[in-house]
């Protein structure tokens, strides 16, 4: 990548992107999404795959969003395909920050079910942001094979995910309500409550699902 010589502050921030200090490459995130320039996305995109720091990755995030969805998305899509974990759940979260549904088709089922539970909660936000009209059963669908996974963070983001479709979810809520997996049937029905209440905490939601399961009542649940 050439950078003009003279534009000594561009090269200031691009080195300070290194800095051992967080707050040093904050600020140079902050100014190269100032300045946005298509030169130096390949290097933002770069630095969110091993950034260490939240702050200066959400700094990162707002930089590359300050520059032209055709030049962005196009790398970020190409991260989608990369060994590190990080790389791929950064880059969903950018895409899903654009909000450019052309990187619809970069979603795909293996980022839903990706191994890695920050890979998968960010897909999951991306594909809800993202999904066109008259996909949300089909990605309903593919949500649905998660439920049961991990602890309380990723079971609250599928759930949340799962009601952020709408309607279309229902049949599907009810077919997992009845799953022979105890696990299931609890998240199922914890999503199904918080769906009618918004309010309630998911931890009491469970609560109320491994009594219901308990009881046997998951079928009868209205």
């Amino acid at each position: 990548m050439t950078v003009p010589k003279d534009d000594t502050h561009t090269m200031r921030a691009l080195r300070r992107l290194e800095d051992s200090n967080p707050s040093v490459r904050l600020q140079a995130a902050l100014a190269l999404g100032t300045t946005p320039d298509p030169r130096f996305v390949d290097r933002l995109v770069e630095r969110c795959a091993i950034e260490s720091d939240f702050h200066v990755r959400e700094m990162l995030t707002w930089a590359l969003i300050r520059h032209p969805a055709p030049t962005t998305l196009p790398k970020l899509v190409d991260e989608l395909r990369s060994e590190r974990a990080q790389a791929r759940s950064q880059a969903l979260h950018t895409l899903s920050k654009i909000g450019d549904r052309q990187a619809w088709p970069a979603i795909t089922r293996a980022l839903l079910t990706d191994a890695d539970d920050e890979v998968a909660r960010s897909a999951w936000r991306a594909a809800v942001v993202l999904v066109p009209e008259g996909e949300e059963p089909a990605l309903a669908a593919v949500l649905a094979t998660q439920f049961g996974r991990g602890g309380r963070a990723t079971r609250l983001s599928l759930s949340r995910a799962l009601i952020a479709l709408g309607q279309v979810v229902t049949p599907i809520l009810r077919a997992a309500m009845t799953d022979p997996d105890p696990c299931v049937r609890q998240h199922a029905s914890a999503t199904e409550r918080l769906s009618r209440d918004p309010d309630a905490g998911l931890e009491l939601a469970v609560d109320e699902a491994t009594r219901i399961v308990a009881l046997g009542m998951t079928g009868q649940e209205g």
